[in-house]
Protein backbone atom coordinates (compact mmCIF):
# COMPACT_ATOMS: atom_id res chain seq x y z
CA UNK A 1 0.00 0.00 0.00
CA UNK A 2 2.67 1.78 0.92
CA UNK A 3 4.75 1.83 -2.59
CA UNK A 4 1.58 2.29 -4.35
CA UNK A 5 0.82 5.87 -2.53
CA UNK A 6 4.43 6.94 -3.45
CA UNK A 7 3.99 5.79 -7.00
CA UNK A 8 1.02 7.90 -7.01
CA UNK A 9 2.49 11.03 -5.64
CA UNK A 10 5.21 10.74 -7.93
CA UNK A 11 2.86 10.91 -10.81
CA UNK A 12 1.18 13.58 -9.08
CA UNK A 13 4.47 15.65 -8.55
CA UNK A 14 5.25 14.88 -12.38
CA UNK A 15 2.05 15.87 -13.85
CA UNK A 16 2.42 18.85 -12.03
CA UNK A 17 5.49 19.65 -13.24
CA UNK A 18 4.83 18.78 -17.03
CA UNK A 19 1.35 21.36 -16.56
CA UNK A 20 3.55 23.94 -15.33
CA UNK A 21 6.17 23.95 -17.88
CA UNK A 22 3.15 24.38 -20.47
CA UNK A 23 1.58 26.58 -19.04
CA UNK A 24 4.51 28.79 -19.04
CA UNK A 25 5.35 27.87 -22.71
CA UNK A 26 2.04 29.05 -23.60
CA UNK A 27 2.37 32.16 -21.33
CA UNK A 28 5.79 32.86 -23.74
CA UNK A 29 3.74 32.61 -26.65
CA UNK A 30 1.05 34.78 -25.92
CA UNK A 31 3.67 37.47 -24.51
CA UNK A 32 4.96 37.21 -28.19
CA UNK A 33 1.37 37.58 -29.90
CA UNK A 34 1.08 41.13 -27.39
CA UNK A 35 4.78 41.99 -29.18
CA UNK A 36 4.08 41.05 -32.95
CA UNK A 37 0.67 43.22 -32.33
CA UNK A 38 2.12 46.05 -30.54
CA UNK A 39 4.30 46.42 -33.83
CA UNK A 40 2.08 45.72 -36.18
CA UNK A 41 2.63 42.54 -37.46
CA UNK A 42 -1.28 41.30 -37.23
CA UNK A 43 -0.63 38.49 -39.53
CA UNK A 44 2.76 37.50 -37.50
CA UNK A 45 0.35 37.14 -34.71
CA UNK A 46 -2.94 35.37 -36.07
CA UNK A 47 0.21 32.65 -37.47
CA UNK A 48 1.30 32.08 -33.86
CA UNK A 49 -2.15 31.46 -32.29
CA UNK A 50 -3.90 29.38 -35.18
CA UNK A 51 -0.57 27.28 -34.69
CA UNK A 52 -1.71 26.59 -31.27
CA UNK A 53 -5.06 26.47 -31.92
CA UNK A 54 -6.42 23.07 -30.92
CA UNK A 55 -3.24 21.60 -29.47
CA UNK A 56 -2.69 20.20 -26.16
CA UNK A 57 -1.65 22.90 -23.65
CA UNK A 58 -2.12 25.37 -26.61
CA UNK A 59 -5.53 26.89 -27.42
CA UNK A 60 -8.43 25.06 -26.54
CA UNK A 61 -10.60 27.91 -27.29
CA UNK A 62 -10.15 29.95 -30.38
CA UNK A 63 -12.98 29.19 -32.99
CA UNK A 64 -14.18 26.45 -30.74
CA UNK A 65 -17.79 27.97 -30.12
CA UNK A 66 -20.46 25.90 -29.89
CA UNK A 67 -22.96 27.03 -32.42
CA UNK A 68 -26.66 26.54 -33.05
CA UNK A 69 -27.74 25.52 -36.43
CA UNK A 70 -28.50 28.43 -39.55
CA UNK A 71 -31.99 28.37 -40.61
CA UNK A 72 -34.82 31.24 -40.48
CA UNK A 73 -35.37 31.77 -36.79
CA UNK A 74 -38.70 33.92 -35.67
CA UNK A 75 -39.41 36.42 -32.79
CA UNK A 76 -41.65 34.11 -30.84
CA UNK A 77 -38.49 31.26 -30.85
CA UNK A 78 -36.42 33.78 -29.89
CA UNK A 79 -38.94 34.77 -27.17
CA UNK A 80 -39.00 31.49 -25.74
CA UNK A 81 -35.20 32.00 -25.13
CA UNK A 82 -35.70 34.77 -23.07
CA UNK A 83 -35.21 37.49 -25.94
CA UNK A 84 -36.96 40.76 -26.62
CA UNK A 85 -35.53 41.93 -29.45
CA UNK A 86 -36.83 45.25 -29.15
CA UNK A 87 -34.85 46.16 -25.89
CA UNK A 88 -31.75 44.75 -27.91
CA UNK A 89 -31.40 46.36 -30.81
CA UNK A 90 -33.03 49.51 -30.10
CA UNK A 91 -30.16 50.89 -28.09
CA UNK A 92 -30.79 54.79 -26.16
CA UNK A 93 -28.13 55.62 -24.16
CA UNK A 94 -30.21 57.14 -21.47
CA UNK A 95 -27.09 57.82 -19.14
CA UNK A 96 -25.39 60.40 -21.43
CA UNK A 97 -28.47 61.80 -22.33
CA UNK A 98 -29.53 62.37 -18.88
CA UNK A 99 -25.61 64.21 -18.53
CA UNK A 100 -25.90 66.19 -22.19
CA UNK A 101 -29.67 67.83 -20.38
CA UNK A 102 -27.98 68.52 -17.70
CA UNK A 103 -25.32 70.40 -19.47
CA UNK A 104 -27.59 72.06 -21.77
CA UNK A 105 -29.40 73.24 -17.87
CA UNK A 106 -26.02 74.72 -17.08
CA UNK A 107 -25.12 76.32 -19.85
CA UNK A 108 -29.15 77.93 -19.75
CA UNK A 109 -28.12 78.76 -15.84
CA UNK A 110 -24.79 80.11 -16.75
CA UNK A 111 -25.99 82.25 -19.40
CA UNK A 112 -28.63 84.01 -16.85
CA UNK A 113 -26.22 84.59 -14.40
CA UNK A 114 -23.76 85.66 -16.87
CA UNK A 115 -25.95 88.57 -17.80
CA UNK A 116 -26.53 89.32 -14.12
CA UNK A 117 -23.26 89.68 -12.80
CA UNK A 118 -21.47 90.93 -16.07
CA UNK A 119 -24.47 93.42 -17.71
CA UNK A 120 -24.60 91.16 -20.98
CA UNK A 121 -27.04 92.02 -23.85
CA UNK A 122 -29.84 89.71 -24.61
CA UNK A 123 -27.45 89.06 -27.86
CA UNK A 124 -24.64 88.54 -25.76
CA UNK A 125 -26.31 85.80 -23.89
CA UNK A 126 -28.42 84.35 -26.81
CA UNK A 127 -24.61 83.51 -28.56
CA UNK A 128 -22.82 82.71 -25.44
CA UNK A 129 -25.52 79.80 -24.53
CA UNK A 130 -24.87 78.79 -28.07
CA UNK A 131 -21.77 78.01 -27.35
CA UNK A 132 -21.96 76.61 -23.21
CA UNK A 133 -24.70 74.39 -24.51
CA UNK A 134 -22.22 72.21 -25.57
CA UNK A 135 -18.34 72.57 -26.25
CA UNK A 136 -18.81 71.57 -29.85
CA UNK A 137 -21.32 74.57 -31.24
CA UNK A 138 -18.30 76.97 -30.99
CA UNK A 139 -18.67 79.22 -33.79
CA UNK A 140 -17.52 82.84 -34.89
CA UNK A 141 -20.46 84.44 -34.66
CA UNK A 142 -20.90 85.34 -30.84
CA UNK A 143 -20.32 89.36 -30.40
CA UNK A 144 -17.03 90.77 -30.23
CA UNK A 145 -17.02 90.78 -26.56
CA UNK A 146 -17.39 87.13 -26.42
CA UNK A 147 -15.15 86.02 -29.75
CA UNK A 148 -12.41 85.37 -27.23
CA UNK A 149 -14.17 82.45 -25.39
CA UNK A 150 -14.89 80.19 -28.44
CA UNK A 151 -13.27 78.47 -31.47
CA UNK A 152 -13.70 79.07 -34.86
CA UNK A 153 -14.33 75.58 -35.48
CA UNK A 154 -17.72 74.47 -35.29
CA UNK A 155 -17.40 70.27 -33.91
CA UNK A 156 -19.85 69.17 -35.60
CA UNK A 157 -18.49 69.42 -39.16
CA UNK A 158 -14.60 69.52 -38.72
CA UNK A 159 -14.91 66.49 -35.90
CA UNK A 160 -17.94 65.12 -36.41
CA UNK A 161 -19.25 65.48 -33.10
CA UNK A 162 -16.24 64.09 -31.46
CA UNK A 163 -15.31 67.10 -28.94
CA UNK A 164 -19.10 66.50 -27.67
CA UNK A 165 -18.82 62.89 -27.13
CA UNK A 166 -15.55 62.88 -25.26
CA UNK A 167 -16.95 65.45 -22.74
CA UNK A 168 -20.02 63.35 -22.32
CA UNK A 169 -18.02 59.93 -22.51
CA UNK A 170 -15.73 61.48 -19.98
CA UNK A 171 -18.34 63.16 -17.51
CA UNK A 172 -19.92 59.07 -17.89
CA UNK A 173 -16.73 57.39 -16.70
CA UNK A 174 -15.89 59.42 -14.03
CA UNK A 175 -19.25 60.54 -12.47
CA UNK A 176 -21.20 56.94 -13.29
CA UNK A 177 -19.99 53.68 -12.31
CA UNK A 178 -22.82 52.05 -14.06
CA UNK A 179 -21.90 53.91 -17.09
CA UNK A 180 -18.29 52.61 -16.69
CA UNK A 181 -19.37 49.25 -15.77
CA UNK A 182 -21.85 48.53 -19.04
CA UNK A 183 -19.12 50.18 -21.31
CA UNK A 184 -16.32 47.45 -19.93
CA UNK A 185 -18.86 44.58 -20.34
CA UNK A 186 -19.76 45.46 -23.80
CA UNK A 187 -16.33 45.40 -24.74
CA UNK A 188 -15.66 42.08 -23.35
CA UNK A 189 -19.00 40.45 -24.98
CA UNK A 190 -17.46 41.60 -28.21
CA UNK A 191 -14.05 40.36 -27.05
CA UNK A 192 -15.00 36.91 -26.08
CA UNK A 193 -17.10 36.49 -29.27
CA UNK A 194 -14.64 37.12 -31.47
CA UNK A 195 -12.09 34.93 -29.89
CA UNK A 196 -14.56 32.24 -29.48
CA UNK A 197 -15.43 32.37 -32.87
CA UNK A 198 -11.53 32.60 -34.37
CA UNK A 199 -11.18 36.07 -35.07
CA UNK A 200 -8.62 37.39 -32.76
CA UNK A 201 -8.70 41.06 -30.80
CA UNK A 202 -5.66 43.15 -31.65
CA UNK A 203 -6.57 45.70 -28.65
CA UNK A 204 -8.96 47.64 -27.18
CA UNK A 205 -10.30 51.14 -25.75
CA UNK A 206 -12.54 51.74 -22.64
CA UNK A 207 -13.30 55.71 -23.23
CA UNK A 208 -13.03 58.06 -25.88
CA UNK A 209 -10.37 59.79 -23.80
CA UNK A 210 -7.95 56.59 -23.90
CA UNK A 211 -8.66 56.36 -27.71
CA UNK A 212 -7.42 59.70 -28.10
CA UNK A 213 -4.57 59.29 -26.40
CA UNK A 214 -3.93 55.67 -28.46
CA UNK A 215 -5.44 57.04 -32.65
CA UNK A 216 -4.82 60.60 -31.58
CA UNK A 217 -8.57 61.26 -33.15
CA UNK A 218 -11.21 62.91 -32.02
CA UNK A 219 -13.90 60.46 -33.91
CA UNK A 220 -13.32 57.33 -31.72
CA UNK A 221 -15.33 55.59 -28.71
CA UNK A 222 -14.74 53.00 -26.68
CA UNK A 223 -14.26 49.70 -29.13
CA UNK A 224 -12.23 46.60 -29.35
CA UNK A 225 -10.68 45.91 -32.69
CA UNK A 226 -9.83 42.95 -34.44
CA UNK A 227 -6.98 41.07 -36.62
CA UNK A 228 -9.46 41.25 -39.52
CA UNK A 229 -7.41 41.32 -42.78
CA UNK A 230 -8.81 38.23 -44.09
CA UNK A 231 -12.32 39.89 -43.78
CA UNK A 232 -11.41 42.95 -45.51
CA UNK A 233 -10.04 41.28 -48.54
CA UNK A 234 -13.03 39.66 -49.03
CA UNK A 235 -15.31 42.62 -48.58
CA UNK A 236 -13.02 43.94 -51.04
CA UNK A 237 -13.59 41.44 -53.47
CA UNK A 238 -17.11 41.79 -53.01
CA UNK A 239 -17.57 38.69 -51.96
CA UNK A 240 -18.22 37.46 -47.98
CA UNK A 241 -18.04 34.00 -47.40
CA UNK A 242 -21.28 32.59 -44.87
CA UNK A 243 -18.61 32.08 -42.70
CA UNK A 244 -17.26 35.18 -42.02
CA UNK A 245 -20.86 36.87 -42.71
CA UNK A 246 -22.08 34.92 -39.13
CA UNK A 247 -18.41 35.53 -37.58
CA UNK A 248 -18.97 39.60 -38.39
CA UNK A 249 -23.01 39.47 -37.48
CA UNK A 250 -22.20 38.01 -34.00
CA UNK A 251 -19.05 39.88 -33.63
CA UNK A 252 -21.23 43.18 -34.34
CA UNK A 253 -24.07 42.08 -32.12
CA UNK A 254 -21.98 40.88 -28.82
CA UNK A 255 -21.92 44.23 -27.42
CA UNK A 256 -25.95 44.56 -27.34
CA UNK A 257 -26.32 40.75 -26.50
CA UNK A 258 -24.31 41.39 -23.10
CA UNK A 259 -26.11 44.58 -22.23
CA UNK A 260 -29.17 42.98 -22.51
CA UNK A 261 -28.38 39.84 -20.33
CA UNK A 262 -26.75 42.20 -17.67
CA UNK A 263 -29.55 45.14 -17.89
CA UNK A 264 -32.11 44.02 -19.51
CA UNK A 265 -31.94 46.59 -22.48
CA UNK A 266 -28.63 47.87 -24.05
CA UNK A 267 -28.00 51.55 -24.33
CA UNK A 268 -24.75 51.32 -26.37
CA UNK A 269 -23.95 49.69 -29.32
CA UNK A 270 -26.02 51.81 -32.14
CA UNK A 271 -23.00 52.13 -34.50
CA UNK A 272 -22.71 48.51 -34.27
CA UNK A 273 -26.14 47.59 -35.46
CA UNK A 274 -25.78 50.52 -37.87
CA UNK A 275 -22.25 48.69 -39.58
CA UNK A 276 -23.70 45.59 -39.45
CA UNK A 277 -26.98 46.92 -41.29
CA UNK A 278 -24.71 48.51 -43.76
CA UNK A 279 -22.71 45.60 -44.75
CA UNK A 280 -26.27 43.70 -45.33
CA UNK A 281 -27.27 46.03 -47.93
CA UNK A 282 -24.29 46.15 -49.45
CA UNK A 283 -24.38 42.76 -50.17
CA UNK A 284 -27.89 43.27 -51.07
CA UNK A 285 -29.25 41.77 -48.75
CA UNK A 286 -33.44 41.63 -49.04
CA UNK A 287 -35.49 42.87 -45.64
CA UNK A 288 -36.47 39.83 -45.09
CA UNK A 289 -33.23 38.08 -45.60
CA UNK A 290 -31.47 40.44 -43.58
CA UNK A 291 -34.16 39.66 -40.54
CA UNK A 292 -33.24 36.26 -40.73
CA UNK A 293 -29.71 36.53 -40.44
CA UNK A 294 -29.60 39.00 -37.66
CA UNK A 295 -32.10 36.63 -35.37
CA UNK A 296 -30.26 33.69 -36.11
CA UNK A 297 -26.91 35.76 -34.90
CA UNK A 298 -28.96 37.38 -31.85
CA UNK A 299 -29.68 33.90 -30.84
CA UNK A 300 -26.89 32.35 -31.50
CA UNK A 301 -24.95 35.27 -29.83
CA UNK A 302 -26.99 34.96 -26.53
CA UNK A 303 -26.38 31.31 -25.99
CA UNK A 304 -23.04 31.21 -26.18
CA UNK A 305 -22.94 34.46 -24.10
CA UNK A 306 -24.94 32.38 -21.31
CA UNK A 307 -22.51 29.55 -21.62
CA UNK A 308 -19.73 31.48 -20.98
CA UNK A 309 -21.17 33.78 -18.32
CA UNK A 310 -18.06 33.15 -16.22
CA UNK A 311 -15.82 33.85 -19.07
CA UNK A 312 -17.14 37.37 -19.64
CA UNK A 313 -17.02 38.41 -16.06
CA UNK A 314 -13.40 37.51 -15.52
CA UNK A 315 -12.49 38.95 -19.34
CA UNK A 316 -13.76 42.22 -17.97
CA UNK A 317 -12.11 42.19 -15.03
CA UNK A 318 -9.01 41.84 -16.65
CA UNK A 319 -9.80 44.50 -19.38
CA UNK A 320 -11.32 47.24 -16.76
CA UNK A 321 -7.22 46.44 -14.99
CA UNK A 322 -6.32 47.34 -18.81
CA UNK A 323 -4.66 43.79 -19.02
CA UNK A 324 -2.99 43.16 -22.30
CA UNK A 325 -4.72 41.04 -25.29
CA UNK A 326 -2.61 38.04 -24.61
CA UNK A 327 -3.18 38.05 -20.93
CA UNK A 328 -6.97 38.38 -21.81
CA UNK A 329 -6.69 35.36 -24.11
CA UNK A 330 -5.01 33.13 -21.20
CA UNK A 331 -8.01 34.30 -18.64
CA UNK A 332 -10.33 32.56 -21.36
CA UNK A 333 -8.33 29.98 -21.95
CA UNK A 334 -8.03 29.01 -17.88
CA UNK A 335 -11.82 29.73 -17.77
CA UNK A 336 -13.62 28.09 -20.14
CA UNK A 337 -14.11 24.19 -19.27
CA UNK A 338 -13.95 21.63 -21.92
CA UNK A 339 -17.53 20.35 -21.48
CA UNK A 340 -18.62 24.23 -22.15
CA UNK A 341 -17.31 23.93 -25.78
Amino acid sequence: MGSITLLYSSFSRHSTTVSAAASGDLKLRLDQVDKELSKGNERAALSIVKDLQGKPHGLRCFGEARQIPQRLYTIDELRLNGIETASLLSPVDATLGSFERGIQAAALIGGIAAWNLFGLSPQDIFYSSLGLLFLWTFDAVCSPKLCFMYMTLTDSVYFNSGVSFLVLDTLGHSLSQKYHNRVVQHEAGHFLIAYLLGILPKGYTLTSLEALKKEGSLNLQAGTAFVDFEFVEEVSKGKVSATTLNRFSCIALAGVATEYLLFGCAEGGLSDINTLDKLLNSLGFTQKKADAQVRWAVLNTILILRRHEKARAMLADAMSEGRSVGSCVDIIEKTIDDTEL
